[in-house]
């Protein structure tokens, strides 16, 4: 696909100024780009960090950076200059969203709050992701994905679930969480701004976000006032609640309902328990005896291999899966079926692996490739799009208000 045909998909013709970096907001505004939105990604003269991250990260074009900008287009804006700020708010004027998780005291300094984005523009959504609500003791702290974990107890559970020390989940859960509820959040806000005709802003906090996703699990008896029971969903909590080994491997099955165990009893021979052990009688008994019972399957699960309990389980209409492991997944079969992952020529680092935009249109399906950019790469033709002349880029260009790479930046050797 042409790097530079236009943008298609149900977010088609919406252009977002994006001033976020690292992963909660990149990855919100690149699942907008991905569905056709017009995303122009603001960097300073550093860039967005996480292009330092990784294999290319000299080159600025870092794994993790590649994963979370696709589809969007690049400017660098010294914000701190007024010229900067102005071609900043040329940009916004006629914009449908600011996102930014710039901290809002360094956007009050830049003079780029809600009110001073407002008086160019008075449709714009105004989503700024914070670490905490501006409303409580830590509004002004700093937060990153692993603040947000342990502030919202889950090293804290892994360690209760393990008996290790607390670790935090090795993927950027709160980042990529708060970022897909940010991605709702633009969409809810245009929504309302269709029918009020009126912008507004938004300010979408990692914390609260991230509480329900905890306590929504682990409130449990503390949902009740008076409490009737402690805090911990006994059945997520359980030490033997882990993928299962077999004989040659790991598999992973799902005996949760009425059905699911009176059909594992009959695969492993025990059928007669059903009606008999006290413990199998409801859900309500089985996750009170979730560690013994987890401990129960595990034994039966060491009896054959993988292959054999995904036929037996499979047949008895048992939810049952094998744990991949990271070079398994890229060779999954049903991901290959759909065609999930692709390799795709970008024009300054070379082949690469792209995933599939998760969803699928019948009507507007979003046919969409635009390369991660360099930093910087469309200032120029952004810059001409509001209004500026060659001769003012030019002149933006030797000042330091803008950059755009050099013909060699980036090349393939």
């Amino acid at each position: 696909m042409p790097h530079d045909k236009p943008l298609t998909g149900p977010l088609s013709g919406l252009k977002i100024v994006d001033l976020t970096a690292v992963l909660m907001g990149p990855s919100a505004t690149q699942m907008l780009a991905d569905l056709g939105a017009d995303v122009i990604k603001v960097e300073t003269s550093v860039g967005d960090a996480t292009r330092k991250i990784g294999p290319q990260g000299d080159a600025g074009m870092g794994p993790v950076y590649l994963a979370a900008n696709r589809n969007k287009r690049s400017i660098v804006l010294d914000l701190a200059q007024p010229s900067g700020r102005e071609a900043f708010l040329r940009l916004v004027r006629d914009a449908d969203v600011l996102t930014t998780n710039v901290r809002p005291d360094g956007m009050k300094r830049l003079r780029l709050t809600y009110q001073d984005v407002a008086e160019v523009n008075d449709r714009i959504i105004y989503v700024s992701m914070v670490g905490f609500s501006q409303r409580g003791r830590y509004a002004r702290s700093p937060a990153f994905d692993d603040l947000i974990q342990a502030a919202t107890a889950i090293p804290w559970a892994v360690a209760a679930n393990t008996d290790d020390e607390p670790h935090y989940v090795p993927v950027n859960i709160a980042d990529r969480s708060v970022g897909l509820y940010a991605f709702g959040i633009v969409l809810a806000a245009l929504y309302s701004r269709d029918r009020t005709g009126k912008g507004q802003q938004v300010d979408v906090p990692m914390f609260e976000t991230m509480v329900p996703y905890v306590l929504g699990d682990h409130l449990y008896g503390q949902k009740f006032l008076p409490p009737q029971g402690d805090f911990g969903y006994p059945r997520l909590l359980a030490k033997a609640r882990q993928p299962y080994r077999t004989k040659d491997a790991w598999v992973c099955c799902a005996i949760y309902h009425d059905h699911h165990w009176k059909a594992f009893l009959e695969v492993v021979g025990m059928g007669h328990l059903w009606g008999t052990d006290p413990r199998l009688t409801t859900m309500t008994t089985r996750t009170a005896h979730s560690e013994a019972l987890n401990a129960f399957v595990r034994d039966q699960l060491l009896l054959r291999t993988t292959a054999q309990w995904q036929e037996a389980l499979a047949t008895a209409d048992i939810p049952v899966f094998p744990m991949n492991t990271f070079e398994s997944l890229l060779d999954d079969p049903h991901l290959r079926d759909i065609g999930f992952f692709s390799e795709v020529d970008h024009p300054h680092v070379g082949r690469i692996r792209e995933m599939a935009v998760p969803s699928e249109w019948h009507g507007t399906p979003p046919e969409n490739y635009r390369p991660p950019p360099l930093q910087g790469e469309q200032s120029a033709e952004i810059l001409r799009e509001v209004g500026y002349s060659e001769s003012q880029i030019e002149q933006m260009l030797q000042d330091g208000i803008t950059r755009q790479p050099s013909a060699s930046a980036g090349a393939r050797g």
